[in-house]
């Protein structure tokens, strides 16, 4: 019960960090690339290094501890594709122009209020901020789900996930405030935004755990595995990239391989 309560605390922690970016949004005049390519970059190396290093393995080990190598190998190679297409479709689905992954510069969103009219430009941070609450759905059960096993791989999860929701929160605050002029109303629709991931935890561990054993464990572990290389390799890295600064997202990406790797050789 103890993990239970640390799980829906990292999710909600991860979540809710897209108010840092709604406060940067509103009270920055530009936007710090150098910075952004940087944690980008940190964020993707942590996912993609513990998503195939530790999470694709533990999903193995436990598959084929009850359904033995052959079938359990198979199911969790399926399972990790199963969570790329989930993630892609959410990902299609969601306009271009609401897209919390496409780039949002504080600078170039001001400039928007001379060429869009105000209601335009209201619409699209709301829309942005639907679109932030379906894309972290899947990243709060991802979050949870690892907290739940692992708390230590949980918490580096947790991280990597609020990093990578800082640029979120500021897509969303930025157009409301120019839209509206109302600093508060801009914040609640960002902060508000992060909360589908600690929902999407809650709706995951009233569904699942009724359920809960080695093998959905697996299922649902290798599933991850793949919604977090895709969200690192079609969001993160690209809009690292696109800010400006490909070598320090590079940089940055190493950089978050290398802690994730030292802190799992730490609590081993």
């Amino acid at each position: 019960m103890e993990n239970i309560w640390l799980a829906f605390g990292l999710t909600l922690f991860a979540g809710l960090s897209t108010g840092i970016g709604s406060l940067v949004g509103l009270f920055a005049k530009r936007t710090n690339t150098k910075l952004l390519s940087i944690a980008l970059g940190f964020s993707a190396g942590v996912m993609i290094y513990v998503s195939m290093i530790e999470i694709f393995v533990k999903a193995q080990n436990s598959l084929i501890g009850s359904l033995g190598k052959v079938k359990g190998s198979w199911i969790t190679v399926v399972s990790f594709f199963v969570g790329i297409l989930l993630i892609a479709l959410i990902d299609k689905f969601v306009p271009n122009n609401e897209n919390p992954h496409e780039v949002q510069k504080v600078e170039a969103l001001v400039q928007d209020t001379s060429k869009i009219e105000k209601n335009k430009l209201a619409r699209m941070g709301m829309f942005t901020a639907l679109a932030i609450g379906i894309h972290n759905f899947p990243e709060g059960l991802a979050t949870f789900t690892s907290a739940l096993k692992d708390p230590s791989l949980g918490i580096a999860i947790a991280i990597a996930v609020a990093i990578h929701n800082i640029p979120e929160g500021l897509a969303v605050s930025v157009p409301i405030y120019y839209a509206t002029g109302d600093r508060l109303k801009a914040f609640k629709y960002s902060f508000l935004s992060g909360l589908s991931e600690p929902l999407g935890a809650l709706i995951g561990f009233i569904i699942l755990m009724p359920f809960f054993n080695d093998v959905m464990f697996g299922i649902l572990f290798a599933s991850v595995a793949g919604i977090m290389v895709f969200i690192s390799l079609d969001e993160l890295l690209p809009t690292a990239r696109e800010y400006g600064e490909p070598h320090l997202s590079i940089y940055g990406l190493v950089a978050g391989m290398a802690v994730m790797a030292v802190s799992l050789l730490l609590f081993m």
